[in-house]
Protein backbone atom coordinates (compact mmCIF):
# COMPACT_ATOMS: atom_id res chain seq x y z
CA UNK A 1 0.00 0.00 0.00
CA UNK A 2 1.18 3.60 -1.20
CA UNK A 3 2.34 6.01 1.28
CA UNK A 4 3.07 8.69 -1.17
CA UNK A 5 0.18 11.81 -0.01
CA UNK A 6 -0.43 12.53 -4.14
CA UNK A 7 -1.00 8.80 -5.09
CA UNK A 8 -2.82 8.67 -2.44
CA UNK A 9 -4.74 11.58 -3.43
CA UNK A 10 -5.07 10.27 -7.29
CA UNK A 11 -6.42 6.57 -6.02
CA UNK A 12 -9.38 8.49 -4.35
CA UNK A 13 -10.91 9.70 -7.35
CA UNK A 14 -12.74 6.79 -8.62
CA UNK A 15 -15.43 7.24 -10.63
CA UNK A 16 -19.01 6.02 -9.22
CA UNK A 17 -17.54 5.77 -5.91
CA UNK A 18 -16.59 9.59 -5.64
CA UNK A 19 -14.22 11.53 -3.48
CA UNK A 20 -16.06 13.86 -1.51
CA UNK A 21 -14.26 17.09 -0.19
CA UNK A 22 -16.23 19.61 2.10
CA UNK A 23 -13.82 22.15 1.11
CA UNK A 24 -11.95 23.91 4.17
CA UNK A 25 -11.11 27.70 4.51
CA UNK A 26 -8.44 27.39 7.53
CA UNK A 27 -6.57 25.26 9.78
CA UNK A 28 -9.83 24.71 12.42
CA UNK A 29 -12.12 23.92 9.26
CA UNK A 30 -9.52 21.60 8.22
CA UNK A 31 -9.03 19.92 11.53
CA UNK A 32 -12.97 19.39 11.07
CA UNK A 33 -12.88 17.75 8.04
CA UNK A 34 -10.33 15.12 9.07
CA UNK A 35 -12.19 14.70 12.42
CA UNK A 36 -15.48 13.93 10.49
CA UNK A 37 -13.56 10.47 8.77
CA UNK A 38 -12.35 12.60 5.03
CA UNK A 39 -9.42 10.80 3.32
CA UNK A 40 -8.41 14.19 1.77
CA UNK A 41 -8.94 18.33 2.62
CA UNK A 42 -9.52 20.88 0.00
CA UNK A 43 -9.07 24.56 0.19
CA UNK A 44 -11.40 26.82 -1.69
CA UNK A 45 -10.22 29.97 -2.74
CA UNK A 46 -13.44 32.74 -2.27
CA UNK A 47 -13.45 30.94 1.31
CA UNK A 48 -10.17 31.39 2.09
CA UNK A 49 -9.77 34.47 0.42
CA UNK A 50 -12.31 36.44 2.79
CA UNK A 51 -10.81 34.82 5.77
CA UNK A 52 -7.62 36.68 4.51
CA UNK A 53 -9.70 40.21 4.00
CA UNK A 54 -10.05 40.00 0.04
CA UNK A 55 -12.04 39.35 -2.53
CA UNK A 56 -11.74 36.51 -5.06
CA UNK A 57 -10.50 36.33 -8.18
CA UNK A 58 -6.94 36.22 -7.71
CA UNK A 59 -6.55 39.61 -5.20
CA UNK A 60 -5.22 37.44 -2.32
CA UNK A 61 -1.44 37.84 -2.86
CA UNK A 62 0.11 34.69 -3.56
CA UNK A 63 2.45 34.81 -0.42
CA UNK A 64 -0.57 34.72 1.71
CA UNK A 65 -2.62 31.84 -0.44
CA UNK A 66 0.06 29.48 -0.12
CA UNK A 67 0.96 30.63 3.68
CA UNK A 68 -2.60 29.28 4.41
CA UNK A 69 -2.22 26.37 2.54
CA UNK A 70 0.93 25.48 4.82
CA UNK A 71 -1.49 26.03 7.87
CA UNK A 72 -3.83 23.46 6.48
CA UNK A 73 -1.44 21.32 5.23
CA UNK A 74 0.29 21.28 8.83
CA UNK A 75 -2.57 20.42 10.91
CA UNK A 76 -4.10 17.15 9.51
CA UNK A 77 -2.49 13.71 8.59
CA UNK A 78 -4.22 13.76 5.14
CA UNK A 79 -3.83 14.42 1.82
CA UNK A 80 -4.63 18.43 1.12
CA UNK A 81 -5.12 19.94 -2.48
CA UNK A 82 -5.51 23.42 -2.48
CA UNK A 83 -7.75 25.86 -5.03
CA UNK A 84 -4.91 27.83 -6.86
CA UNK A 85 -7.56 29.90 -9.47
CA UNK A 86 -5.12 30.49 -12.67
CA UNK A 87 -1.84 30.35 -10.62
CA UNK A 88 -1.68 33.68 -9.20
CA UNK A 89 0.46 35.18 -11.84
CA UNK A 90 3.40 32.37 -11.48
CA UNK A 91 4.48 30.83 -13.99
CA UNK A 92 4.07 26.85 -13.82
CA UNK A 93 7.56 26.02 -12.30
CA UNK A 94 7.26 29.03 -9.86
CA UNK A 95 3.55 27.57 -9.41
CA UNK A 96 5.05 24.36 -8.89
CA UNK A 97 7.83 24.46 -6.65
CA UNK A 98 6.21 27.07 -4.01
CA UNK A 99 2.92 24.63 -3.68
CA UNK A 100 4.77 21.27 -2.98
CA UNK A 101 6.87 23.69 -0.45
CA UNK A 102 3.54 23.72 1.36
CA UNK A 103 2.94 20.35 1.72
CA UNK A 104 0.05 20.10 -0.75
CA UNK A 105 -0.37 17.35 -3.07
CA UNK A 106 -3.43 18.88 -5.27
CA UNK A 107 -4.34 22.05 -7.20
CA UNK A 108 -7.52 23.27 -8.58
CA UNK A 109 -6.68 25.47 -12.24
CA UNK A 110 -9.13 27.32 -14.10
CA UNK A 111 -9.11 28.01 -17.75
CA UNK A 112 -10.95 31.73 -17.01
CA UNK A 113 -9.01 35.05 -16.30
CA UNK A 114 -9.69 36.02 -13.23
CA UNK A 115 -9.40 39.62 -13.29
CA UNK A 116 -11.78 39.93 -16.73
CA UNK A 117 -13.73 36.29 -16.41
CA UNK A 118 -13.28 35.77 -20.22
CA UNK A 119 -12.24 32.17 -20.81
CA UNK A 120 -8.92 31.10 -21.43
CA UNK A 121 -7.83 29.77 -25.62
CA UNK A 122 -8.10 25.63 -25.37
CA UNK A 123 -5.00 25.12 -26.46
CA UNK A 124 -3.18 28.11 -24.32
CA UNK A 125 -4.95 26.79 -21.19
CA UNK A 126 -3.71 22.58 -22.25
CA UNK A 127 -0.20 23.94 -23.02
CA UNK A 128 -0.47 26.33 -19.27
CA UNK A 129 -1.10 22.67 -17.23
CA UNK A 130 1.44 20.27 -19.38
CA UNK A 131 3.74 22.64 -18.18
CA UNK A 132 2.29 22.28 -14.34
CA UNK A 133 2.19 18.37 -15.05
CA UNK A 134 6.14 18.50 -16.30
CA UNK A 135 7.25 20.53 -13.07
CA UNK A 136 5.35 18.47 -10.93
CA UNK A 137 6.03 14.75 -12.14
CA UNK A 138 3.45 13.02 -10.73
CA UNK A 139 3.67 14.73 -7.32
CA UNK A 140 0.73 16.96 -7.83
CA UNK A 141 -2.89 15.65 -8.61
CA UNK A 142 -4.15 18.34 -11.10
CA UNK A 143 -7.68 19.40 -10.95
CA UNK A 144 -8.28 21.51 -14.36
CA UNK A 145 -11.42 23.19 -13.73
CA UNK A 146 -13.64 23.73 -16.89
CA UNK A 147 -15.33 27.25 -16.81
CA UNK A 148 -17.12 26.70 -20.06
CA UNK A 149 -20.73 26.56 -18.21
CA UNK A 150 -20.33 30.05 -15.51
CA UNK A 151 -18.82 31.78 -19.24
CA UNK A 152 -21.91 31.26 -21.25
CA UNK A 153 -20.07 28.43 -23.61
CA UNK A 154 -21.24 25.21 -22.52
CA UNK A 155 -20.55 23.84 -26.33
CA UNK A 156 -16.85 23.86 -25.33
CA UNK A 157 -16.80 21.85 -22.44
CA UNK A 158 -16.54 18.38 -23.81
CA UNK A 159 -13.29 19.78 -26.02
CA UNK A 160 -11.22 21.32 -22.82
CA UNK A 161 -12.22 18.53 -20.87
CA UNK A 162 -10.73 16.14 -22.81
CA UNK A 163 -7.62 18.86 -24.28
CA UNK A 164 -6.62 19.27 -20.44
CA UNK A 165 -6.60 15.47 -19.65
CA UNK A 166 -4.63 15.22 -22.69
CA UNK A 167 -2.40 17.46 -21.41
CA UNK A 168 -1.67 15.82 -18.03
CA UNK A 169 -5.05 16.81 -15.80
CA UNK A 170 -5.48 14.28 -13.19
CA UNK A 171 -9.63 15.06 -12.77
CA UNK A 172 -11.82 17.84 -15.22
CA UNK A 173 -14.04 20.03 -12.95
CA UNK A 174 -17.21 21.78 -15.43
CA UNK A 175 -18.15 24.48 -12.62
CA UNK A 176 -21.61 25.23 -12.65
CA UNK A 177 -22.64 21.42 -14.37
CA UNK A 178 -25.74 20.16 -12.15
CA UNK A 179 -28.24 18.84 -14.82
CA UNK A 180 -27.95 15.12 -14.39
CA UNK A 181 -28.17 14.84 -17.95
CA UNK A 182 -25.76 16.92 -18.50
CA UNK A 183 -23.30 15.20 -15.76
CA UNK A 184 -23.97 11.82 -17.29
CA UNK A 185 -23.14 12.80 -21.02
CA UNK A 186 -20.12 14.81 -20.11
CA UNK A 187 -18.75 11.88 -17.95
CA UNK A 188 -19.31 9.25 -20.63
CA UNK A 189 -17.94 11.97 -23.31
CA UNK A 190 -14.37 13.20 -21.49
CA UNK A 191 -13.40 9.61 -20.40
CA UNK A 192 -11.84 10.35 -17.10
CA UNK A 193 -12.60 11.89 -13.92
CA UNK A 194 -14.98 14.30 -13.16
CA UNK A 195 -15.13 16.52 -10.16
CA UNK A 196 -19.02 18.41 -9.80
CA UNK A 197 -19.82 21.21 -7.15
CA UNK A 198 -22.32 20.48 -4.54
CA UNK A 199 -24.76 23.40 -4.52
CA UNK A 200 -28.53 23.51 -3.70
CA UNK A 201 -30.22 21.88 -6.67
CA UNK A 202 -27.86 19.31 -7.53
CA UNK A 203 -28.29 15.58 -7.59
CA UNK A 204 -27.52 13.71 -4.44
CA UNK A 205 -24.46 12.48 -3.40
CA UNK A 206 -25.88 9.03 -4.45
CA UNK A 207 -27.12 10.02 -7.93
CA UNK A 208 -23.81 11.61 -8.21
CA UNK A 209 -22.12 8.35 -7.88
CA UNK A 210 -24.36 6.37 -10.14
CA UNK A 211 -23.64 9.11 -12.40
CA UNK A 212 -19.96 8.39 -12.57
CA UNK A 213 -18.15 10.96 -11.09
CA UNK A 214 -15.57 10.88 -9.52
CA UNK A 215 -14.88 13.56 -7.17
CA UNK A 216 -17.76 16.25 -5.24
CA UNK A 217 -16.53 19.25 -3.69
CA UNK A 218 -18.47 22.07 -2.11
CA UNK A 219 -16.45 25.13 -3.30
CA UNK A 220 -16.59 28.19 -0.93
CA UNK A 221 -20.94 27.09 0.37
CA UNK A 222 -19.89 25.77 3.55
CA UNK A 223 -17.92 28.56 4.53
CA UNK A 224 -20.41 31.09 2.98
CA UNK A 225 -22.96 29.42 5.34
CA UNK A 226 -21.39 29.28 8.61
CA UNK A 227 -20.14 32.98 7.76
CA UNK A 228 -24.00 34.23 7.41
CA UNK A 229 -25.15 32.20 10.46
CA UNK A 230 -22.12 33.81 12.33
CA UNK A 231 -23.83 37.01 11.50
CA UNK A 232 -26.91 36.42 12.46
CA UNK A 233 -25.22 35.62 16.07
CA UNK A 234 -23.35 39.04 16.14
CA UNK A 235 -26.19 41.19 14.85
CA UNK A 236 -28.17 39.31 17.67
CA UNK A 237 -25.86 40.57 20.19
CA UNK A 238 -26.21 44.18 18.41
CA UNK A 239 -29.85 43.64 19.77
CA UNK A 240 -29.41 42.32 23.10
CA UNK A 241 -31.00 39.31 22.63
CA UNK A 242 -28.99 35.72 23.36
CA UNK A 243 -26.98 34.65 19.64
CA UNK A 244 -27.00 31.11 20.83
CA UNK A 245 -30.82 30.54 20.45
CA UNK A 246 -30.04 31.75 17.05
CA UNK A 247 -31.11 29.07 14.53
Amino acid sequence: MTTDPAAVLRALHVPGKPLILPNAWDAASAVAVQEAGFPAVATGSAAVAQVLGYEDHEVTPAAEMLAAVARVVRVVDVPVTADMERGYGLEPAELVERLLATGAVGCNLEDSDPRSGELIEAGRQADFLAEVRAAAGQALVINARVDAYIRGEPGEAVHRARRYLEAGADCVYPIGLAAEAGIEALVAEVGGPVNILFRPGAPTLERLAELGVARVSYGHGLHEAAHAYAVRMIQAVSEGRDPYQIR
